[in-house]
């Protein structure tokens, strides 16, 4: 948590959205994608996008400021990074920043959401909303779990699961970590009916790009399953030996966090781990700052999602039966909770 002692420092936090809101612009509409080395002028690029010409320099000069464009002569082109970054073709491309731009539809409506109590742009269930809504989420949350999925991999003892439940599973990033550790491991993506054809893309894009690198890893995708469901009102089957359920408690109220809970304890066999990921909050609410600042995400964006404190967790896999609860901070700040029935 840091301090705000001047009036300077108040001020560039209050502006933070004028940066934010150019690079999204500039994201949105896919800038980046035509000032590729040697560049382009701004009337070019005004002309591919269909925007104003003036306009358009405008926001090419605020990216150069910024840092993510260079210019001489009248031309425009990227730097490495957004070259590397911020390119739609890239191979590494930041494709989470779709997602972001729709989450600053939801943000700007924070007064009336505080209000209200709850979400007041919120109007379709995610298994509703549009195929782009679903594309664009799902690869934002690829994106963070790639990475997350090392570390936890890394904490977790993963020898003796034979069989694993990914609830909400998404991409089904964790699930191929997993199975990557443990060869007689299966895994089994739980989603929604919209979701797990996505799911499935990922996991047929995965195998292929295994097996193009000549790994050994190239199989995992006939290790893994997908379902189709609503985690609160669906079965999930039982026989597991791990249910792991990655950032969903968030979208939730508590109610619904001890009925979800509870049933990933029931499809436990003996001796079987639930692993929580997600903001694991301090017992006063404003630790981890990043799970404070998310909690305000959630009460934009869904009707009934919060952060939880370490305690609520606790109870909720007391309440369900596990034993040996713990929680586990990995080297790059990931906060799991464990327990086994």
């Amino acid at each position: 948590m840091t301090e705000i002692t001047t009036p300077a420092d108040f001020q560039d936090l209050v502006n933070g959205f004028r940066v934010s809101r150019i690079i999204l612009t500039g994201a949105e509409l896919k800038v980046f994608d035509h000032l590729l080395s040697p560049g382009n002028s701004s009337e070019t690029v005004a002309g591919f996008l269909g925007t104003d010409p003036r306009g358009t320099n405008r926001l090419l000069n605020a990216l150069v400021a910024i840092g993510l464009l260079r210019k001489a002569n009248g031309m425009f082109s990227n730097t490495a990074f957004s070259d590397k970054f911020l390119v739609s073709s890239s191979p590494f491309y930041l494709s989470n920043l779709n997602h972001t731009n729709r989450l600053w539809k939801s943000w700007s409506t924070l007064t009336d959401a505080l209000i209200a109590g709850t979400s007041v742009a919120v109007d379709q269930p995610i298994n509703e909303r549009s195929d782009d809504w679903q594309e664009a989420f799902i690869a934002a949350m690829h994106r963070r779990a790639g990475p997350q999925a090392i570390e936890v991999a890394d904490v977790l003892d993963l020898i003796p699961v034979l069989r694993v439940l990914d609830v909400g599973g998404g991409s089904g990033a964790f699930t191929q970590e997993f199975l990557k550790r443990n060869p007689k491991m299966t895994g089994v993506v739980f989603d929604l009916p919209n979701i797990v054809g996505i799911t499935k893309k990922y996991l047929t894009l995965s195998s292929s790009l295994l097996k193009d690198e000549g790994q050994e890893y190239s199989g995992i995708q006939n290790r893994i399953s997908v379902i189709a469901g609503d985690y609160l009102r669906d079965s999930f089957g039982s026989g597991y030996d791990l249910v792991f359920m990655s950032a969903i408690i968030h979208i939730n109220s508590p109610e619904e966090n001890r009925l979800l809970v509870q049933k990933g304890v029931q499809s436990l066999n003996p001796g079987g781990q639930l692993v929580i990921l997600d903001h694991i909050m301090s017992k006063d609410r404003t630790e981890p700052t990043v799970g404070a600042i998310f909690a305000i995400n959630m009460l934009v964006g869904t009707k009934h999602g919060d952060t939880y404190t370490e305690q609520e967790l606790r109870s909720w896999m007391r309440e369900a039966g596990l034993q040996d609860i713990t929680i586990v901070t990995t080297q790059g700040g990931v906060q799991i909770m464990i327990g086994r029935k």
